[in-house]
């Protein structure tokens, strides 16, 4: 094993150590404080995006998104979840749309696709301690989070390793970030049905499992891939993804 490998492997330990106690700190923190109150939801709402074709990223790109985006969020509810269970409390998830699709970000579709999953047995197990959990899946609000920067191609090319700048070439480099860039400046400037959505599924008396906030095309477009077979959601991804 090489020293830079070493490093690399001695940050990750460090990183995550600080994590998971972080975790502990705020909970110690919450029953001190708070104990005569009670503890009544948790919103996780932690996540980052990029962009990329699947071998253009590195492995330690695919761990750090998934220890983000997935890892993240099942660490903080373990933390809480004894808390959660004895006031009865909610607790909400931060998914997308995307969780359904790809176009040019699958790194992001996983950890989403995976957070869904993650809730939909969590929600199953804790209805019998009357905890409800709900999952927020917003459409294109790019320009309102600012969780992805427009995207370079010189820089995805420089990124890449050499076999895989045998197998592409630059003008398509340029071509994916264009498509993909143009997708982020179509995204709502507002994101307050979002918030609206995350408030409705801690106060209300009957929250809902999933809320889709998202435009009508993007609820066809998820309705697609639910009642179609898959070979057509490619067929109309493919298409999408060739303009």
């Amino acid at each position: 094993i090489s020293r830079k490998d070493k490093n690399n492997a001695t940050e990750k330990l460090l990183s995550r150590l600080q994590i998971t106690h972080g975790c502990v700190f705020c909970k110690r923190c919450l029953l001190r404080c708070f104990s005569s109150l009670g503890f009544w939801g948790l919103v996780n709402n932690a996540g980052i995006s990029t962009f990329g074709e699947t071998g253009w990223l590195s492995m330690e790109k695919y761990e750090k998104f998934t220890d983000v985006n997935l890892l993240g969020s099942i660490r903080t509810t373990l933390a809480f979840l004894p808390l959660l269970r004895k006031y009865k409390g909610r607790i909400v998830f931060m998914s997308s749309i995307i969780a359904y699709f790809s176009l040019g970000n699958g790194i992001y579709s996983m950890t989403k696709a995976a957070i869904e999953k993650f809730c939909d047995a969590l929600r199953l197990e804790m209805k019998k301690f009357g905890v409800q959990v709900s999952i927020i899946q917003p459409g294109n609000y790019a320009r309102s989070t600012k969780i992805q920067p427009p995207v370079s191609a010189e820089e995805i090319w420089n990124e890449l390793s050499e076999e895989e700048k045998a197998v592409y070439n630059k003008e398509y480099i340029q071509e994916r970030a264009n498509f993909f860039n143009s997708i982020v400046s179509e995204g709502s400037p507002n994101g307050n049905e979002v918030v609206d959505a995350m408030v409705d599924a801690l106060v209300s008396p009957a929250p809902k499992a999933r809320y889709m906030v998202a435009r009508l095309k993007e609820k066809a477009l998820v309705l697609v891939c639910a009642l179609f077979p898959t070979a057509v959601m490619d067929f109309f991804l493919s298409y999408a993804l060739s303009k």
